[in-house]
């Protein structure tokens, strides 16, 4: 089947097709037209308005605001097929781990209304934050707290991701400076949030997120097994957390050892819960780069009691080793040091707050580098935390005798610690790259990628590549690639 619009007088109309095929999405097109048009049979120059499209799957529960774009309406001549096509590929992310697996057979919105986000960045007082926040309670009914949270939004131009379960709340949005605080001040109105730690970073332009999605997830991060069955909201059972000023006083004082040259027998092991590519542009000097792709797969301190050199757990005093663990804003810390005092680590501490937290009270003291972000904004220096905060002269020394900060494809140092996408479109991988290997590949991120059949072109400086559709028109896009 086939959407056809053909209508000879202005207004709004709409299209609803439920479609036959398997994944049972149903699509509402709602399209204000002001001309005379017949998609069916040509199209006129002047385009159309979609004031909404909505993709939604009959088997999950999941709310979203319908929002508004100008597009093209030779999406409305789509198959169902296609459409239902589209629509799987279009919830893919490209900011990294979290982004992946969030995105995944999830209702799919266009942008919210440009005309909101104009109207607020004319207003200066106004300006676009991101926020962040998690926090680890019993939640009797989530569905009802979701709509609760849904109603409250309702109207306000705040765009991100809501996850809720029975064992709390993972939060990070971002929306004019007003809206944003509005819904800080009314969840801290209730008394099972009024302790809540909140986290505050500047946006670069407008929204750091593509939508508003409030869901309902088993798991509040992805991690192998899920995190329904850990003992998430019992305080012993988690790490102890440390207060910025603390943490930096711990890694501040020189570590002991009783002339033993094996490192396992320092007074603190620092772990990294993070993945690879985050520690790669940022990360606390002394800790070790996680051998980690993906969250999901984490697996410190799970392995025999032989050494791994990829597990910097492995072999440990259980009894007697303090671990400090830190992640970008606490959550993954929290949840994983219920699996390690399961495995009988006793000394468990965490930053309070994350890096995010750290680099706001402290500053860049002891870090180094940039702190990788699950937004459009990719990574942001210390001083979008503490803009009076000044790089530390070890961290440069740091830099000069390491690996971080360098190019994926020809080992030299970038000039940014900022990663990009591949331009292959099927192979998107994020990295690290300098300016000559961005212009001698093309974007890519290998020779081989650079004779793939759907390139994107080379975006001038570290912008951030559009949704995939934004590309699925380009007749031959390897003759558009230029930088």
């Amino acid at each position: 089947m086939r959407i056809c619009c053909s209508s000879s007088v202005s207004g709004p109309c709409s299209l609803l097709l439920h479609t036959s095929t398997s994944t049972s999405t149903n699509i509402k097109i709602n399209i204000n037209i002001n001309i005379n048009i017949n998609i069916s049979n040509h199209i006129h120059t002047t385009t159309p308005f979609i004031t909404s499209i909505v993709f939604r799957r009959r088997r999950r529960r999941s709310h979203s605001i319908s929002t508004t774009r100008r597009i093209s309406p030779l999406f409305l001549c789509l198959s169902s097929s296609e459409l239902t096509k589209n629509y799987n590929n279009c919830i893919t992310s490209s900011y990294g781990e979290e982004d992946e697996d969030d995105e995944k057979d999830e209702p799919f919105l266009l942008n919210n209304n440009n005309n909101n986000n104009n109207n607020n960045n004319n207003n200066k007082s106004n300006y676009f934050i991101v926020v962040n926040f998690y926090h680890l309670l019993h939640i009797q009914d989530p569905q009802l707290e979701i709509d609760k949270h849904l109603h409250f939004l309702k109207g306000r131009h705040i765009h991100g991701r809501f996850y809720f379960n029975q064992q709390g709340l993972n939060a990070q949005y971002s929306g004019p400076s007003d809206d944003a605080m509005a819904y800080v001040e009314w969840l801290k109105e209730d008394p099972r949030f009024s302790s809540l730690l909140v986290q505050i970073s500047p946006a670069i332009d407008a929204h750091a997120f593509p939508r508003l999605k409030l869901q309902y997830r088993p798991s509040l991060v992805q991690l192998e097994g899920g995190t329904s069955h850990l003992p998430l909201l019992d305080p012993s059972m988690r790490a102890s957390p440390l207060e910025p000023s603390e943490w930096r006083k711990r890694l501040e004082t020189p570590k002991e050892n009783d002339g033993n040259s094996k490192p396992n027998n320092s007074n603190y092991i620092l772990l990294d819960v993070r993945n690879g590519y985050e520690w790669d542009i940022g990360h606390f000097l002394g800790a070790q780069r996680p051998d980690v792709d993906c969250f999901r797969s984490t697996s410190f301190g799970l392995s025999e009691e032989q050494a791994i050199a990829s597990d910097p757990l492995s072999n440990v005093d259980k009894q007697n080793t303090d671990i400090l663990m830190y992640c970008t804003g606490g959550i993954r810390c929290d949840i994983y040091s219920t699996i390690l005092r399961n495995r009988g680590f006793q000394n468990l501490y965490t930053l309070k707050g994350g890096v995010s937290n750290y680099l706001v009270k402290e500053g860049p003291t002891k870090w180094i580098g940039n702190l990788f972000v699950f937004d459009s904004r990719l990574a942001l220096p210390p001083t979008a935390y503490k803009p009076e905060s000044k790089l530390q002269l070890e961290s440069v020394e740091q830099v000069k005798s390491t690996t971080f900060g360098k190019c994926y494809i020809c080992g030299l140092q970038v000039c940014e610690l900022r990663h990009r996408n591949c331009a292959n479109l099927d192979c998107n991988l994020l990295f690290l790259c300098c300016s000559e290997c961005v212009t001698k590949l093309r974007g890519c991120c290998s020779g081989n990628c650079t004779s793939a059949s759907r390139l994107r072109p080379v975006l001038a400086g570290y912008e951030r590549y559009k949704k995939w559709h934004s590309y699925r028109d380009l007749p031959d896009q390897n003759s558009l690639t230029t930088l």
